[in-house]
């Protein structure tokens, strides 16, 4: 179609690219007042057992806990865990971050330290969301050390680093924007160019005879 054909199946069938415009308006309504979403963070820790050389737990953090703590987050990510913790009630997006010394590309897991984040819908589901994250965690790891047969008053235990503490969540409304703009404006300029082949179509079929498109300024005179 050349650029005057597409102009007057445009302005033959205004009433189709003005019912796209109503609903890209109404998407860009939704994108300007989005749903409040929160998200939640906590930070979690492994600590040896106390002994007599090293009172202090978190002076002693060795690779083989960050080993340890690693192993468990991949049962969390695996399809079981997934349902153990949806199980739990953690329904929302999260996420198992453990603390990399190395890089993206070559990940080094030194220090036993995990970041859980979840996101609800209001702060208070978020940050409840983190600490059944950090309960099934902790279960995790203690079932581990039980089928050892390890002795409680020698096992590694989790600790809450930094208390869950949710904060809402900021989108870029300005590419979300543009975006719904722009797929509403070629979205409803394609559905005005569809509809107009099709009635006339539809019409011929009707008449028995193809129906050539009037120009707009036949149009105009006749009415």
């Amino acid at each position: 179609m050349s650029p005057r054909e597409v102009a007057e199946a445009l302005l033959r069938r205004w009433y189709v690219l003005v019912f796209a415009l109503v609903l890209t308006a109404a998407g860009a309504y939704q994108v300007l007042h989005p749903a409040p979403r929160f998200l939640s963070s906590a930070v979690v820790v492994l600590k040896p057992p106390v002994t007599g050389n090293q009172p202090n737990q978190l002076t002693n953090l060795q690779p083989p806990l960050a080993t340890l703590s690693y192993g468990v987050i991949q049962q969390l990510e695996s399809p079981e865990g997934r349902r153990e913790l949806a199980a739990a009630g953690v329904h929302g997006s999260y996420q198992l971050i453990p603390r990399n010394s190395g890089t993206s590309a070559t990940p080094r897991y030194l220090i036993p330290s995990l970041q859980v984040q979840v996101k609800g819908a209001s702060a208070a589901e978020a940050d409840t969301a983190v600490s059944r994250v950090i309960d099934v965690y902790t279960r995790h790891v203690t079932e581990l050390q039980e089928a050892q047969g390890i002795a409680a008053d020698a096992r590694i235990s989790a600790s809450v680093l930094v208390a869950p503490s949710a904060a809402p969540v900021q989108g870029t409304r300005t590419r979300a924007l543009a975006g719904t703009a722009l797929l509403g404006g070629i979205g409803g300029m394609l559905a005005t160019l569809w509809f107009d082949r099709f009635a006339l179509r539809r019409r011929s079929r009707k008449d028995g005879s193809p129906e050539r498109p009037r120009p707009v300024e036949e149009l105009a005179v006749a009415g």
